[in-house]
């Protein structure tokens, strides 16, 4: 085989672990509605793009390219000193909220007709602050379903928090796809011995894939046995992922008396919100909604929500985080093909995969 054969192969193979494509036309999290205050100019880059967000008079948000066009000085280093206008910090070039250039203080005060940035359509909606980074006209209705953070008791919910992951996005949705890996990676947490034996089943919705696994008559993990008033012994335990194009995930997760319906039981909605930095960074944002809450005292209540939001930035951070960095590590070193062995419990990362390649084709341009 020859040099430059190998080389195809080798690249071809880490692409289809990491494609480093991204659909563009899409609803993306770009902050959570609280991480944005009044006058606040606030920075992060989305798919290898610098944007700088901002909240105008009427409190919606506007986002422009972080980078004026004269020096390329970050906008987000200014300040918004009237109405909808950002102020760069370089030469004071000012642009509104649509990214034209509105002031020029220099000489003739004269606004070249490139004196402009790119402005990207946002909409808050279900707790947190969407972007749309493509280049068809953004869809409000296409924002993802996550209308179960709405109108929550504040008790039942969790922090909304969030961490940058270093790795591709897609890893991360390989890993949140696979249920199986909470048995071994968050064990006494999410999972124990007893989960490890469990019923998957993967299905299709539209283009959502919902993967689902079941353990019937195990010891409540950890995190679950908790949501009971008392020590509800042997359980079932039910986990349901759903994937939604292009990285946004739902779970419901939780016990339930051995054969009895899942939503008879107690658990919560867990949200998992991925927004692509770069090719091997991923903006991860969380947060956990309780459902069927079976423990009435305020005050232990407030424990839980404390100790939910700590266990899960735990199994995120310190758990999947190490692992999935190391997969990108050697991935991004391989020196020979990186063609995965496929095992039962990979049905969703590979089906998702199928789904999102052929979104991301159709909307190239042809």
């Amino acid at each position: 085989m020859n040099m430059t054969v190998r080389d195809t192969g080798l690249t071809e193979s880490k692409k289809k672990m990491v494609s480093g494509t991204y659909l563009r036309n899409a609803w993306y999290v770009a902050a959570w509605t609280d991480d944005l205050k009044d006058g606040q100019l606030l920075p992060r880059t989305f798919m290898h793009e610098p944007v700088v967000l901002y909240r105008k008079p009427d409190g919606s948000v506007a986002a422009l390219e972080d980078r004026c066009p004269h020096r390329f000085a970050p906008l987000s280093m200014g300040k918004v000193i009237r109405d909808d206008v950002v102020q760069c910090p370089y030469h004071g070039l000012e642009f509104n909220s649509t990214g034209a250039c509105v002031h020029n203080p220099h000489g003739t005060k004269n606004i070249p007709p490139r004196a402009r940035v790119r402005s990207y359509p946002t909409i808050e909606k279900h707790k947190a602050i969407w972007i749309w980074m493509g280049d068809k006209p953004a869809d409000p209705f296409k924002v993802p379903d996550f209308s179960v953070l709405d109108n929550v008791p504040e008790m039942h919910a969790t922090k909304r928090d969030s961490i940058t992951i270093k790795a591709n996005y897609e890893l991360i949705v390989d890993n949140l796809l696979d249920l199986s890996h909470t048995s071994y990676l968050h064990e006494g947490i999410l999972g124990n011995a007893d989960t490890v034996e469990s019923d998957i089943m993967v299905d299709q919705e539209g283009e959502d894939i919902v993967v689902s696994r079941y353990a019937t008559n195990v010891i409540a993990p950890g995190m679950f046995a908790q949501f009971w008033p008392s020590d509800p012994g042997r359980v079932d335990k039910f986990t349901r992922m759903r994937w939604m194009p292009p990285s946004t995930l739902s779970l419901l997760t939780g016990t339930c008396a051995i054969g009895a319906v899942p939503e008879s039981g107690t658990g919560y909605h867990a949200i998992h919100m991925l927004t692509p930095e770069t090719e091997k960074t991923t903006h991860y944002f969380f947060t956990a909604i309780r459902f069927n809450v079976k423990t009435p005292d305020d005050k232990l209540n407030a424990q839980l929500q404390e100790k939910i939001a700590d266990m899960r930035r735990f199994a995120f951070q310190e758990q999947d985080a190490p692992v999935i960095e190391a997969q990108q590590r050697i991935i991004d070193n391989a020196v020979t093909p990186v063609d995965p062995v496929i095992l039962a419990i990979d049905v969703g990362p590979v089906r998702y995969k199928r789904i999102l390649q052929k979104l991301i084709e159709a909307e190239q341009p042809r």
